[in-house]
Order: C-alpha cells, then structure tokens, then sequence
C-alpha cells in the first residue's frame, strides 16, 4: 500500500488529490474512501492507498483508508 497527505479534496465535486509519500500527485474519488457514512478527506490528512490506473491512464489511488491521528499540526 502507498502512503500519501491529502493535496486537496471538493466535497461539492467528491473528488481531489492525493500527494504519495515520493511527491507524486494522485487522484482520488470519495468511492474509493473506506469509511462509515460520508465520504470525505480533509486537507494534510494521512491516508493509505493502492495506486490504480483510471480509465483515462492517469494514476488514481483506490481503496483509501485515513490512518488515524495522522493530520499534521502546525505549530
């Protein structure tokens, strides 16, 4: 499984994107958020995903699940 930070994430849209742990931006759709009720990821959140090919050839991540106490503070 890759490890990343939520880049940005549009609740009205359902979609944003993933920064992996290398530096590499991948997308992501609140589908593929493995959680109970709604599906949304915050800002600096840590995830974990698999990375998948879309439709269109780009990378996307899949089955993301947020690693807890993993938003980073900024003192």
């Amino acid at each position: 499984m890759a490890k990343g930070r939520v880049k940005w994430f549009d609740t009205k849209k359902g979609y944003g994107f993933i920064e992996t742990d290398e530096g590499e931006d991948v997308f992501v759709h609140f589908s593929e958020i493995q959680t109970e009720g709604y599906r949304s990821l915050d800002e600096g959140q840590s995830v974990e995903f698999e990375v998948t090919t879309g439709k269109d050839g780009r990378k996307q991540a899949s089955n993301v699940r947020i690693v807890a106490g993993g938003e980073e503070s900024v003192a």
